[in-house]
């Protein structure tokens, strides 16, 4: 009976439950760098940023994809300590709609508005993203920030390379598209 209660004592010991396999690299920079390309929300949201940053364009440009990255860094490391905050699910599906809206729109906001509110979106994906990897590494959180600034750079070229006539359309046409169907979603859930 001595010999069986180390096993029964192994056996019954708590395990951690890993979402994700591939032990401790699980948490690493090419989790992290994949994790914005893996959700639909996330991805919408990133390139919607960049797309209106290149149709406002001057400063806004940079601005604004900086200023989501700043918030975005900001909420990873929130999310990965576990502190929580409030509504970000309700908060990520706001920012489809109201990024969406505003692509399809392309509308016009001063930067003292549009830089706050690009900051918290950021803030709450980067809480999500954060919150995935609870106790992840810096190389995690990079991976998602350098994931999330190309996608940003992706809705930039688009706008540019969109800016004459009916491809400036398309793109107005599919954020309010965007709009449309988060808001769709938020509706049904």
């Amino acid at each position: 009976m001595r010999r069986l209660l180390p096993i029964a004592v192994a056996l019954l010991a708590p395990l951690p439950a890993l979402a994700h396999p591939g032990g401790d690299h699980v948490h690493g920079f090419a989790t992290g760098f994949l994790h914005p390309l893996s959700g639909v929300d996330h991805l919408v949201a990133m390139v919607a940023i960049g797309l209106w940053a290149g149709m406002l364009g001057g400063r806004l440009s940079w601005l604004l994809p900086l200023g989501f990255l700043g918030g975005m860094a900001a909420g990873g490391a929130l999310g990965m300590t576990g502190i929580g905050l409030p509504g970000v699910e309700a908060g990520i599906l706001a920012s489809l709609v109201v990024l969406g809206a505003l692509v399809g729109a392309a509308g016009r906001l001063p930067a003292a508005l549009a830089l706050p509110m690009v900051a918290a979106f950021g803030l709450l994906h980067g809480h999500a993203h954060g919150t995935e990897a609870m106790g992840g590494t810096f190389g995690y959180e990079a991976g998602f920030l350098i994931a999330t600034a190309l996608l940003h750079g992706a809705g930039l070229l688009l706008a540019v390379g969109a800016a004459q006539g009916s491809g400036r359309i398309a793109l107005r046409v599919a954020g309010g598209s965007a709009a449309m169907l988060a808001a769709g979603i938020a509706l049904v859930s």
